[in-house]
């Protein structure tokens, strides 16, 4: 709590100078992490209180105390309050007394908390001793308006090439990566992150990964597999376990979020995963019955809908007066059987700005990332795409929806004319090609020569099984004999004249040098 107790010290000053009085109450009841507490008559919401019953300190005394249990005030009733209790409950009882703080919940955010694992509260969880903070972020405010944000014009490449090319996601972009357990969700947005290596530095933005009720094992395992690809230097882990009370999983988000629109302010980029939604709703719905909040579908508060939606919106790409900083949101929600029209689903995609939905059928078939193109979505567009992918990636999505099509029509045809066969095997090439490993990303410009190269025929006469040896050995060509293909497309975001025509030149005497991949 070491954090917290500094802090709330640094409150004290102003405090003492506008009041004499210190404002307390009493708990009058507890029970399941909530207290009712009489005698707060002026107590704030999302207010920090503490839980003392040593009578006769003073706030700074109990401040100075680190075994002080603190409570956050969530319910403002007629005669009492309602506070959850951010701790252990069993501290707490009746007759206790409760002292107000003055300080809305906040988080003290600096620049070396990147690299670092936190809970909601910003306290430590990594045993690498404490950080240095320079400003403490407010967990609850209130998002950006219209006329402070500017267009969405950036690309935040995921390394992913069906998603790069057929879903761009932009720097301050909402885009919702949703599907059953165990479809590989978390992996698209680990991925993401660990692509932001590619960027140059100052354009590299600043990763936040909330893990919400996830198993200890499995945020210890996303943390090793970021420090072995080389992006735990530029990730921020907010961490909360199945373990932890439901306050802390109901926090955790938010407190992500305030770290984020830290660095947004200061004209940097950020982008935050929310791992996940669904069970943040969940935390939210235990929260909120016990709080004796009414129920109603699902037996999710009324304001569940709120909730994400004031979360989500504080995403954005800034103004240039406000710095052009950006705030990208990767949240991920778990559908049952599918089913996207799910209360929770359903209310996160119509706050979000397209969603990436990862079918179970093409997981079990060993289409990874299991991407269903159908249904999946970016509001954004090619505004958010490179001149460069943005002149390959059109005739891909149509070949691959022609496919699709056609491949669920070959189920009930008999003979197939030379044109559909032909079509058929285009897709079924196109559809090995995008196709990639757990953490086998790719930078943009190589992204583009594969795609082009498939637009261009590279892949016509070959084997399916050999598409992504054909892709391998045309990387490797390059950047043995034409490393200024890459370079050129990498600096520039374009395909130019020279680059076109090389490529243009290369495929053919690829396909003669490399006749061994096409039988």
């Amino acid at each position: 709590m070491s954090t917290i107790i500094e802090k709330i010290k640094k409150e004290l000053e102003s405090l003492a100078s506008t009041t004499t009085l210190e404002e307390t109450g009493t708990v009058v009841a507890v029970g399941d992490g909530v207290a009712e507490i009489d005698g707060l008559q002026n107590a704030r919401m999302m207010e920090m209180i503490i839980f003392d019953n040593t009578e006769g300190k003073t706030l700074a005394e109990s401040i100075d105390d680190t075994s002080v249990l603190y409570g956050l005030v969530l319910n403002l009733e007629e005669e009492s309050v309602k506070a959850v209790v951010l701790g252990d409950t069993s501290r707490v009882r009746e007759g206790m007394l409760v002292k107000r703080t003055g300080k809305l919940l906040s988080i003290p955010v600096g620049d070396n908390i990147v690299g670092r694992v936190v809970n909601p509260l910003g306290e430590i969880l990594d045993g690498k001793g404490a950080y240095t903070h320079t400003r403490e972020m407010a967990i609850e405010r209130v998002a950006y308006g219209v006329m402070e944000r500017s267009a969405v014009n950036e690309p935040i490449h995921t390394g992913i090439k069906a998603i790069d090319a057929m879903i761009p996601i932009g720097r301050g972009q909402r885009e919702l990566i949703i599907g059953d357990r165990g479809t590989g969700k978390t992996m698209v947005a680990i991925d993401t992150i660990i692509n932001q290596k590619y960027e140059p530095e100052e354009k590299r933005p600043i990763c936040i990964y909330v893990a919400i009720g996830q198993k200890e094992s499995k945020t210890a395992r996303i943390m090793q597999e970021l420090e072995d690809n080389g992006a735990f230097a530029y990730t921020v882990i907010v961490s909360t376990s199945a373990a932890d009370p439901a306050p802390l999983q109901f926090l955790a988000p938010f407190a992500g979020a305030a770290i984020g629109e830290y660095f947004m302010e200061k004209g940097q980029d950020a982008l935050i995963v929310y791992d996940d939604l669904s069970k943040h709703a969940v935390a939210y719905r235990q929260m909120s019955l016990l709080l004796r909040r009414p129920p109603g579908r699902e037996a999710y508060p009324g304001d569940i809908f709120y909730l994400h939606s004031r979360l989500l919106e504080r995403s954005a790409k800034l103004s240039d007066e406000l710095g052009g900083g950006s705030l990208t949101a990767l949240p991920i929600i778990e559908t049952q059987e599918g089913d996207v029209s799910a209360y929770i689903p359903t209310n996160v995609i119509s706050i979000t700005d397209g969603q990436i939905f990862l079918e179970t059928d093409l997981f079990n078939k060993g289409i990874r990332p299991a991407l269903n193109v159908g249904i999946s979505v970016s509001r954004v567009g090619s505004s958010a795409q490179t001149k460069a992918m943005k002149k390959v990636a059109g005739k891909i999505r149509l070949e691959l929806a022609q496919f699709r099509e056609l491949e669920a029509f070959m189920q009930f045809a008999g003979d197939l004319d030379e044109d559909t066969k032909k079509r058929i095997e285009s897709g079924r090439r196109y559809t090995e090609l995008l196709k990639q490993n757990q953490h086998a990303t790719l930078p943009f410009y190589k992204q583009v020569v594969s795609i082009f190269s498939a637009n261009e025929g590279i892949l016509n006469g070959a084997p399916v099984e050999n598409v992504r040896a054909i892709e391998q050995a045309l990387f490797d060509l390059i950047e043995r004999e034409k490393t200024h293909i890459f370079k050129l497309i990498e600096t520039e975001r374009a395909i130019n004249d020279t680059v076109l025509a090389e490529l243009t030149a290369l495929i053919p005497d690829f396909k003669k040098t490399h006749a061994h991949l096409y039988t």
